[in-house]
């Protein structure tokens, strides 16, 4: 009497689950990279975009700068762009923390007319998962980088 075996053995099994933990295990590192590269990229995209409300408000509401992030947010539904709620940028951007990178706005004070004539941004990573570089802007439109600390006036533009 002859048997009769369909389906894969055991070890044909083991021998497919060990081809594809191994396929998996180079794949993984390749995809964080790529996830903070992304991060990283959206991060500078976030700043030019910070850079460029504020440019916007300051001309549109001839008052220098705005005093913190929200005041560049959207306005309550059905309302009218105002100098406290301008709808420059989104909700998330307003709130200081967008794709795994924390953005700090500083505005150093207002001049004898009361203007803000400067201001300064700092993005850095949530954690090392999210981001390696720290990245800084001010009024001037330059976005600086850095790889070890938090970026500052003082650090390299980046290139292109």
């Amino acid at each position: 009497m002859k048997k009769s075996s369909k389906g894969f053995s055991l070890i044909e099994l083991l021998i497919v689950v060990a081809i594809i933990l191994i396929i998996a295990a180079i794949a993984i590192p390749n995809l964080l990279r790529s996830r903070i590269a992304a991060n990283q990229a959206s991060a500078v995209g976030s700043l030019r975009t910070l850079n460029t409300a504020e440019i916007t408000y300051s001309s549109t509401y001839n008052s220098g700068f705005s005093a913190t992030l929200t005041y560049l947010e959207p306005p309550a539904a059905g309302a009218q762009p105002t100098s406290t709620a301008a709808g420059l940028i989104d909700s998330v951007l307003g709130a200081g923390s967008k794709s795994g990178y924390s953005f700090a706005y500083t505005e150093p004070g207002t001049d004898t007319a009361g203007r803000i004539d400067n201001y300064t941004i700092t993005a850095s990573p949530i954690n090392s998962s999210t981001g390696t570089n720290y990245y800084f802007t001010d009024q001037s439109g330059v976005i600086r980088q850095n790889s070890t600390t938090t970026a500052a006036a003082s650090d390299s533009p980046l290139a292109g």
